[in-house]
C-alpha cells in the first residue's frame, strides 16, 4: 500500500511539472517536446522509436561532393606538380659516347638549336652543343624583363636541363665558335669567359653541323647607335635598358634639374615598329601607369614615350584592322608614333630624325631603344664566304628545301635568323625548322639503316654457294630495294600558327589563321589569349611556374624601381 502511495504520488507530481512546463511557454523547443514524449510514453508503458534523422537536401548533397571533388583535385594537382618537378630535378642515367655513331654539331642555344635538342632521338647520334651561352632565352618576354615585369631567370632555360633528359649524353661547350671549314667538316671555337683553362681554344670535328648561331643587331651604319643606343636582342640588353630608365628618372629627380633638363631626360625613344618595338612601348606605359605615378608622383606627368618607324605603319605583318586598333591604343596612351620616319644620327642626349616632309629634326631625349631589323654575325659571312659560287645572297645563307645550306652535299644544315629564305626571320619559324630537323634525321637513320642492310645482303648473296639460299638471300635483298625506293625525306613545310603582340594596357592584338582565312582579334580578352599562348610555349614547367608568379608578383605588389648598380 506504501508503495502504490509513492507511485501515485509520484506521477501526479510529473504531471503538474508538465503543465507547469507546457503553460509557461507557448512554442516548446524540441528538447521540452522530446521531455514531453517521454513522459507521456513512461505513464502508458510504450517506448516511442528514435526520431529519424534530418533529411539532407539535394543542394546540400552536392555541395558536399563538391567540396570532396575540390580537395580531392588539390591534393591530386599538388601530388602530380610534385612529381614532375622532381623527375626534372633527378634525370636518370644517360647512354655513354659511341664511336660507332656519327656526330652532329650544334651550335648556339636559341629557339632553333633548342627546339632541335628537344625533339631529337639522341639514340642515333652523338651530339654536341657549343654555344657562347648556356641557355635557351625566350625572346618574346623580354621586353617585359626590361621594365621589371619579370625576373630575368624566369625566361632562362638551361641547355644542360635539355640535353641531360635526353637518352643519350649530349656534351654541352659553353664558347664562341670562331669559324667552321666546310671542306675539312670541322668547327674551332675559343672559351671567351672572364675565367679561363689551360686550354683556351680547339677544333672538333663533325659528320652533320646544325648551324643556328642567330643573328646580331642591324644598326645600318647609322652614327652613334652602337655607342649610344640600348637594344632588345639579348638579357643583358634589357638589363642595360633598365638600368638606363632608371638613372633617367634619378637624374631628372636631382634639385636644381632646369624644366627643359627634366623634359629631355624623361623622353624615351624606342626605334622599331615591329612587335619587339611595339611591345616595348606598351610596357613602358604600363610601368608609368601602374608604379611610376605612385613613387614618383612629381616627374610622372613628364615622361614621353616616342615610336619611330620608317615603314608606312607599325606591326606591318598584322591585318590592317589590328594596326589601325593598335595606333587608337597607343594615342589613348599618349604614346607618340612616327611612321615613315628615319633615323639619321643617335647622339648622347639626341636622336636626329628626317620627318615625311624630308625636314630634319634634332630631337632631345634621355633614352633611345633599337630594335629595328637583324644582320648576320661574322662567323655566318666568313662561312658564306667560303662557299661563293653557292651563297650569293648578302642577307643570309642560302638553304634549300630540306634546309641544307647550298654548296656543303647535305653536312651543314642552317636554321633561323641566320638563313635567307621565303620565310621571316621569326622565333616560331625558327622552331619549326628545329622540329623538322629532328624529324628529318631521325629518317635519315632509317635510310642508312636500309642501305647497309642491302650492302650486307647484296655481299652475302656473292658468298653463297648453294642456289636456293642464295635466291632467298637476293629476294630479301631485293625487298629492302623497295623500301628503299619508297623512302623519301619530306621538304620543310612551314604552318604559320597566328602573331600576337601586346601593346600596354592589359591589351593584346591576334592575327591567327582560321579556316581559309584568318581570324583578327584585339583588346582585354586577347590579352589573356596572349599570355596563355606564350605559357604554353615556355619549354618547361620551371619556367612556366616562375613566369606566371612574377606576372602575381607584379599585380600584387608592383614593380620594383630600385637601380642595381
Amino acid at each position: 500500500m506504501q508503495f502504490a502511495r509513492s507511485q501515485a504520488v509520484l506521477r501526479k507530481a510529473a504531471s503538474q511539472s508538465r503543465s507547469l512546463v507546457l503553460s509557461s511557454r507557448t512554442r516548446s523547443f524540441p528538447i521540452q517536446r522530446s521531455i514531453q514524449r517521454h513522459l507521456s510514453s513512461t505513464e502508458s508503458g510504450t517506448v516511442p522509436p528514435p526520431p529519424p534523422p534530418p533529411r539532407r537536401s539535394k543542394f546540400g548533397t552536392a555541395i558536399t561532393y563538391a567540396n570532396r571533388a575540390f580537395w580531392l583535385s588539390l591534393l591530386a594537382g599538388i601530388g602530380s606538380f610534385y612529381y614532375v618537378t622532381q623527375k626534372d630535378r633527378t634525370p636518370g642515367p644517360q647512354l655513354p659516347h659511341d664511336p660507332t655513331k656519327k656526330t652532329i654539331v650544334v651550335l648556339g642555344s636559341g629557339w632553333g638549336a633548342t627546339s632541335f635538342l628537344n625533339t631529337l632521338d639522341t639514340t642515333d647520334y652523338n651530339v654536341v652543343v657549343i654555344s657562347p651561352r648556356n641557355f635557351f632565352l625566350f625572346t618574346p618576354l623580354l621586353p617585359s624583363v626590361a621594365v621589371g615585369t619579370l625576373s630575368p631567370r624566369s625566361i632562362l632555360q638551361p641547355t644542360r636541363y635539355v640535353t641531360r633528359h635526353k637518352a643519350r649524353s649530349v656534351e654541352v661547350i659553353e664558347a664562341e665558335a670562331q669559324s667552321v671549314d666546310p671542306i675539312n667538316k670541322t668547327v674551332s671555337f675559343i672559351d671567351n669567359s672572364d675565367i679561363q683553362g689551360a686550354v683556351s681554344s680547339t677544333t672538333i670535328p663533325y659528320d652533320y653541323l646544325v648551324y643556328a648561331v642567330g643573328a646580331e643587331v642591324q644598326t645600318f651604319g647609322i652614327k652613334g647607335v652602337q655607342e649610344n643606343a640600348c637594344f632588345m636582342k639579348e638579357l643583358h640588353d634589357a638589363e642595360k635598358m633598365q638600368r638606363r630608365f632608371l638613372d633617367c628618372l634619378e637624374s631628372a629627380a636631382f634639385p636644381g634639374q632646369s624644366e627643359a633638363e627634366i623634359e629631355r631626360l624623361l623622353h624615351m625613344v624606342v626605334v622599331g615598329g615591329g612587335p619587339t618595338g611595339v611591345e616595348l612601348s606598351g610596357e613602358l606605359h604600363d610601368f608609368l601607369e601602374e608604379d611610376l605615378k605612385m613613387w614618383y608622383p612629381e616627374l610622372a606627368g613628364k615622361i614621353k614615350i616616342t615610336l619611330v618607324e620608317a615603314l608606312p605603319s607599325v606591326l606591318p605583318m598584322f591585318s590592317k584592322r589590328l594596326i589601325d586598333y593598335t595606333m587608337s591604343t597607343f594615342k589613348e596612351s599618349k604614346i607618340d608614333i612616327l611612321t615613315q620616319t628615319m633615323v639619321k644620327e643617335v647622339g648622347e642626349k639626341t636622336v636626329t630624325l628626317a620627318m615625311p616632309d624630308k625636314s630634319i629634326v634634332e630631337m632631345p631625349c634621355g633614352m633611345v631603344v633599337w630594335a629595328a631589323g637583324n644582320k648576320g654575325r661574322k662567323i655566318t659571312q666568313d662561312l658564306m664566304a667560303q662557299l661563293p659560287t653557292a651563297q650569293t645572297n648578302k642577307r643570309g645563307i642560302t638553304i634549300d628545301e630540306y634546309l641544307q645550306m647550298n654548296g656543303t652535299d647535305g653536312t651543314i644544315f642552317a636554321i633561323g635568323d641566320c638563313t635567307s629564305s621565303s620565310h621571316a626571320p621569326t622565333a616560331q619559324v625558327a622552331q619549326q625548322q628545329g622540329s623538322y630537323l629532328a624529324r628529318a634525321f631521325a629518317q635519315r637513320v632509317k635510310g642508312d639503316n636500309l642501305k647497309a642492310q642491302l650492302a650486307e645482303l647484296e655481299a652475302s648473296a656473292a658468298t653463297i654457294l648453294h642456289e636456293d639460299e642464295r635466291k632467298k638471300v637476293l629476294d630479301e635483298a631485293e625487298g629492302v630495294k623497295r623500301q628503299l625506293s619508297k623512302f623519301k625525306i619530306r621538304p620543310f613545310s612551314y604552318s604559320h600558327q597566328g602573331t600576337l603582340a601586346y601593346i600596354g594596357s592589359d591589351k593584346a592584338i591576334a592575327d591567327l589563321p582560321f579556316l581559309n582565312g584568318s581570324f583578327a582579334s584585339g583588346g582585354f580578352l586577347t590579352y589573356y589569349f596572349w599570355r596563355s599562348a606564350y605559357i604554353s610555349t615556355l619549354f618547361s614547367l620551371r619556367n612556366r611556374s616562375l613566369v606566371v608568379t612574377d606576372w602575381i608578383r607584379t599585380k600584387v605588389f608592383g614593380r620594383d624601381v630600385s637601380r642595381e648598380w
